[in-house]
Order: C-alpha cells, then sequence, then structure tokens
C-alpha cells in the first residue's frame, strides 16, 4: 500500500510518498481503508522535531493522527464492528491508504455524516472535549473563556461547554469575529485588541488552545478569577501557578463512547468543524503547508484523490 513516511526532521520535503508493507490486524484491532486522514499541529510539530524529546519516534514513520474509512478486516476477538462499518479513529500512522489500530480507538460514523468530514472529528473533537470536561471540569452556570474558538479544537471546546451549560467567551482575533458569532456563544472578546480585554470581565476558567502572548496578557490582567482553573493544551502558561491558579495540561486520548456521541453531535449540526481543502496523499507536503500557515477549517489528506481541492 502506499503511505506518507517522514524520512528525517525538518520542512516538509522530509515527507516522502512510498510503497510499504500493508499492515494486519491482531485479535482486537481493526483494519480500515482510509477514505481520509486529517492533518493536525502535532503533524506538522514531529515533522520539524519540536517533540522529540516528549516523543521519541524511530524514523522513517508514517504520521497521522486521525481518519475516517470503511473496516476491511477484524481481529478475532472483535465483535463490536463487522467488515463493512463506516468509522472514524483515533489511530497513529494515518498517512495511509490502510490504518490498523484497537478496537478502542474507533467509532461508527453516522449514516449522515461524509467520511471526510468524519476524518476531521476525532483528535479535534477528543481534545475539545476533554479540556472542557477533565481538564476545566466547568460546571454549569460557571464562565468559561475559550482561546482560539473558531479552531477547529475550540469549536470542539464551545460544544463540550454548551453540553454543560457554562457561559461561554468565545477568544478569538480581531478579523475573526464575524466567524465566532456563528458559534451561538454568549460573549466574544477580541483577544488581539487590548480595548476588548480591558472590558473582559473575569472569568471562572479558562480553556485554552493558543498559550504565548494571549495567556501573558490574560494573566498579566487578572482576567481569570482567584483559585481559578486554566485547562490547556500546550505548556502551562507562565506565571499561572504562582497567581494561585490550578492548571491542567491535556493530552487527548481514546474515547469510543465520547467518539460516538461527537459523531452523532456532527450528524445533528451541534459540532461543525470546516474542511478548507483535501489533498491526495501525493501532496502531503503541499497539505502540511496549507495547514501550518494557520486559517479557519481541516486540511485533509484523501488516498482516492488525484489532484488539490
Amino acid at each position: 500500500m502506499k503511505a506518507v513516511v517522514l524520512n528525517g526532521y525538518g520542512d516538509v520535503e522530509h515527507l516522502e510518498l512510498r510503497e510499504v508493507e500493508e499492515p494486519s490486524p491482531g485479535p482486537r484491532q481493526l483494519k480500515v481503508k482510509v477514505a481520509a486522514a486529517s492533518v493536525n499541529p502535532v503533524d506538522w510539530k514531529i515533522r520539524r522535531g519540536e517533540m522529540r524529546a516528549s516523543l521519541p519516534l524511530h524514523l522513517p514513520v508514517i504520521l497521522g493522527r486521525d481518519v475516517a474509512g470503511e473496516v476491511v478486516a477484524v481481529g478475532s476477538d472483535v465483535h463490536d464492528f463487522q467488515v463493512g462499518d463506516r468509522v472514524m479513529g483515533l489511530v497513529e500512522h494515518g498517512y495511509a491508504e490502510a490504518v490498523v489500530a484497537a478496537v478502542e480507538a474507533f467509532a461508527k460514523v453516522p449514516a449522515e455524516v461524509e467520511l471526510p468530514t468524519a476524518a476531521a472529528l476525532p483528535l479535534v473533537g477528543l481534545t475539545g472535549l476533554q479540556l472542557v470536561e477533565e481538564a476545566v471540569q466547568v460546571h454549569a452556570g460557571e464562565r468559561i473563556l475559550i482561546t482560539g474558538a473558531v479552531g477547529s479544537v475550540g469549536r470542539a471546546a464551545v460544544f463540550a461547554a454548551k453540553r454543560r451549560g457554562a457561559q461561554i467567551v468565545a477568544g478569538v482575533r480581531a478579523r475573526q469575529r464575524e466567524e465566532a458569532e456563528q458559534l451561538d456563544v454568549d460573549e466574544i472578546v477580541a483577544l488581539d485588541e487590548p480595548s476588548d480585554l480591558e472590558r473582559l470581565r473575569p472569568v471562572d476558567a479558562i480553556a485554552d488552545t493558543v498559550n504565548g502572548k494571549v495567556m501573558a496578557a490574560l494573566l498579566d490582567r487578572d482576567k481569570i478569577i482567584a483559585g481559578g482553573v486554566i485547562g490547556t493544551v500546550l505548556q502551562p502558561p507562565l506565571g499561572a501557578k504562582e497567581q494561585g491558579l490550578r492548571v491542567h495540561t491535556l493530552l487527548a486520548h481514546a474515547d469510543p463512547a465520547a467518539l460516538a456521541g461527537i459523531g452523532e453531535a456532527a450528524a445533528r449540526g451541534d459540532l461543525v468543524i470546516p474542511i478548507r481543502r483535501q489533498f491526495p496523499l501525493s501532496q502531503a507536503p503541499a497539505a502540511q503547508h496549507v495547514a501550518e500557515a494557520g486559517g479557519i477549517g481541516k486540511v485533509l489528506l484523501v488516498p482516492s484523490l488525484r489532484r488539490a481541492s
């Protein structure tokens, strides 16, 4: 089968389409023919070598953390899935024509959801959900600021916070205000506008997807109540613990029940993760380049595609 292999750390030219051995499922695994795999920030951080200390790899390696597709083989101890099922999953080595992963990594895709749409859901959906429910543990009525709210993880966090009955402040850039209005949140704040930051009332919690200057500005202005909580998918913000704030970092983990719920939310239209571009596997370098440049919406790799769309 064909797969995109990272053959060295550095720029996108280190991504190479190769013929590799096709995997076979173990007793508690599924083999899935990949309809689409999504490109995530972790992919280019690995490629650039930024995660060598925390995630050592033996190169060459196939990147890709989430996929959607059709089950083509099941392990001997698998009973909840069968060949032909449409699934999405939080996996390893997703930049390929086929992938094998533990059955717990997958959930069935609702009939109303197309497979490319489903491929964009697992990593960002679980990250946003777990950021709100496990790291922040926000409760009904509490006021939560979600930074990067129009990003894919941010949108999932908004969905999770709504489900918990929280009051949601969407933190975005000024140019994203119109996009943020479509999220149907309680308040929108342009985090790159000093006047907006000054007007922001302190919140009970922050679900952070951006860190850096944004979090530094919020902490400098005491925009979270004393004893409040910060959940982050990045490094703990500098100075947060020294201010008496509780900080919890999150690394997304497989949760098939939660993933199934994310699929159902997508089917209802309660969670929408926009798709920006689709590329064939052969154009994985271009796909990562586009995704790395930023912007709203996910970038996908689609093995059956012959040219970018």
